[in-house]
């Protein structure tokens, strides 16, 4: 049949095939009746009243002290839970609380046993640290767990806490004169400094004014030297200046000048040379000028006079001034037919086998050109050379 437990306990089933036992935290389990059994463990947090009475301090000083310690058993911690079943299984809350309880209370009176009374008053936060530190490592063994501890109360029976609070007290008092007693002391020993300090600024700031105003002093003397050494640079400049000037003008604008002068006289005879010249050749060139043209005019009063002379005779002899002409021209054509030939670096001549060779069959092949020319005339005149002696002129 199945078991069930809420989530501040734990089952644990043993018996028939439930070895080692099977530990449940907060669930369901199945158990078979009669060859299984099945025990619970609470797993409740636990509230402890940790007292210890009369524990002798370190100096012998008896005294009670009261903690407030919360422990519970692990159920998620299998090897805590495990521990815890082997210790407490069976046993109720109220009894496992008492071994819980005893096992703190042994380790705080141990440690009140290796503190003074002033240690553990003044400082509880680690008398507290120290009882659970001790306590954990002893009661994790047993499968529980030290949530917390808080001591709560300190007492003794012999007053000496309350002597212990008037020392503390009278000590709060003198502490707290001290600290006023300072505090005017500060507050005086602040004025004081605020004065020595303004006074002080004061004499820095004055010291400053002056060195700002000697050195306002120098600079402008040194301005002032500066400016007087200007003045004597641009005077010393300016006399520079004055003598290259009369160098200059001694040295290159004079000679400058008077060669200027030279020059421009040369060119103005030069000029007036040109002009004459100009103007001789210009009458050299109008008298020539009329020579030629007198000539050109003569001469071409002696080609018309000859033309109307050839015209004339042409009108008066006809085919005679016509052959007249030809005559004239026979000696030009010869010598145009001739020119090539006078030319030509090379002559190849082709023979046929008969006939002459060489420069006679050249000069051969000319006279035959020429001896042709009175026929090829007549054939573009119409006048036969040959027969102009047997004709008889006209008169006019």
């Amino acid at each position: 049949m199945f078991f069930t437990c809420g989530p501040n306990e734990a089952m644990v089933v043993s018996g028939f095939c439930r070895s080692p036992p099977v530990m449940v935290a907060g669930g369901r389990v199945f158990v078979l009746p009669c060859i299984q059994q099945i025990q619970r463990i609470s797993l409740n947090t636990l509230t402890l009243n940790v007292k210890s009475e009369k524990v002798y301090t370190r100096h012998g000083v008896p005294i009670s002290v009261t903690g407030i310690a919360q422990v519970k058993i692990q159920g998620q911690n299998k090897e805590m839970l495990a521990a815890a079943c082997q210790m407490f299984l069976g046993k109720t809350e109220a009894e496992i609380a008492h071994i819980a309880l005893e096992t703190l209370e042994g380790h705080q009176r141990a440690i009140m046993a290796h503190m003074t009374v002033e240690e553990i008053y003044k400082d509880r936060q680690k008398f507290s640290e120290q009882v659970f530190k001790v306590a954990s490592s002893d009661l994790v063994n047993m499968g529980i767990s030290v949530v917390s501890y808080t001591l709560k109360d300190i007492h003794d029976d012999q007053d000496y806490l309350h002597s212990l609070g008037k020392a503390r007290t009278a000590q709060y008092l003198s502490e707290i004169e001290m600290a006023k007693a300072q505090r005017d002391y500060e507050l005086k020993k602040a004025a004081y400094d605020i004065e020595v300090n303004t006074r002080r600024a004061q004499a820095d700031l004055a010291y400053q004014l002056q060195v700002a105003k000697t050195k306002q002093q120098i600079e402008e003397q040194r301005v002032q030297v500066q400016v007087v050494e200007r003045a004597q640079q641009v005077a010393v400049q300016e006399q520079e200046i004055a003598r290259r000037e009369k160098e200059l003008e001694a040295r290159v604008r004079k000679p400058a000048e008077a060669e200027r002068y030279k020059l421009e006289r040369l060119a103005a005879a030069e000029k007036s040379q040109l002009i004459m010249q100009a103007e001789a050749e210009a009458e050299s060139v109008r008298m020539r000028g009329e020579a030629e043209a007198f000539a050109i005019g003569a001469r071409a009063r002696a080609e018309a006079e000859q033309m109307a002379k050839k015209a004339e005779a042409f009108q008066l002899y006809q085919e005679a001034a016509q052959l007249d002409m030809l005559l004239e021209k026979l000696p030009q054509v010869a010598e145009e037919i001739s020119g090539p030939l006078t030319s030509a670096n090379k002559i190849t001549l082709v023979s046929s086998g008969s006939g002459a060779m060489g420069a006679a069959k050249v000069t051969g092949e000319v006279l035959d050109i020429l001896s042709r020319l009175p026929e090829s005339v007549e054939r573009l005149t119409g006048v036969s050379i040959s027969q102009v002696n047997h004709k008889p002129l006209r008169t006019a």
